[in-house]
């Protein structure tokens, strides 16, 4: 159906040794998301007692056909735009102040792509998250108070023969004639939003029936989010 967001399934605590940890699958990707604590922040913030979250993306080698090199040396381009929304999807949700001075990075490794990679680390790495966070809360500022303000999850949208459609994965991604990816809090905010005219352009009704199939995907991984995290998830 063009309305409904593709089977997912979510496995916490995957990666014993990680904080966080998530193997998360959307349709037929599969993300492994991790979250590590380090005890300190980054130099350029060491004086402001506030916490930091980051995220690293990666796919892969044999996420995808034909096979994904392995960045070495040099992070490509589309890599570095993706972990770059990840991290500022993740912040959003997240008090600094009452994180403390430590800094959480959440790796974000595809292990098998077929469409929604960055929606899927998205919306994965915000369980890991959640995980690391609960593993600390002894040593908040204040343990009382979750760091985390609400949920945020993502998904992708969009026009294809016409009509629009939610959670493309690659088949439908490849034959999209508008492609757009939305992140958004548990209470309904925008954190950020892309869109292109991949082969035509669309208009203020189009973009309308994207936002809306959006807003109802995302409340139904928020709500998966919810049932995994149980009493991690914030407020509790």
């Amino acid at each position: 159906m063009n309305n409904e967001i593709r089977p997912v399934t979510v496995t916490r605590g995957f990666v014993p040794s990680a904080a966080g940890s998530v193997l998360y699958r959307c349709g037929n990707t599969v993300v492994l998301c991790t979250a590590s604590i380090d005890e300190k922040v980054p130099e350029w913030m060491a004086a402001s007692c506030r916490g930091w979250v980051t995220a690293e993306y990666n796919m892969l080698p044999g996420s995808t056909s034909p096979r994904k090199p392995r960045d070495r040396i040099k992070v490509d381009g589309r890599t570095t735009e993706i972990q770059r929304l990840i991290g500022r999807s993740l912040r959003a949700v997240v008090d600094m102040a009452a994180l403390g001075p430590r800094q959480i990075t959440v790796d974000c490794d595809v292990i098998q792509a077929d469409g929604g990679t960055r929606t899927a680390s998205i919306t994965g790495g915000f369980i890991a998250l959640a995980e690391a966070i609960a593993t600390v809360r002894d040593r908040l500022p204040d343990p009382a108070k979750n760091p985390l303000t609400d949920h945020v999850a993502a998904v992708s949208v969009g026009i294809v023969a016409g009509l629009p459609v939610l959670d493309l994965d690659y088949e439908r991604d490849s034959r999209a004639d508008v492609d757009m990816n939305v992140v958004m809090t548990g209470g309904g905010k925008f954190v950020e939003v892309q869109g292109t005219g991949e082969g035509a352009t669309f208009d203020q009704d189009q973009l309308n029936q994207m936002l809306e199939l959006a807003k109802s995907g995302i409340s139904q991984l928020v709500r998966i989010q919810a049932e995994s995290l149980g009493n991690l998830i914030p407020g509790k």
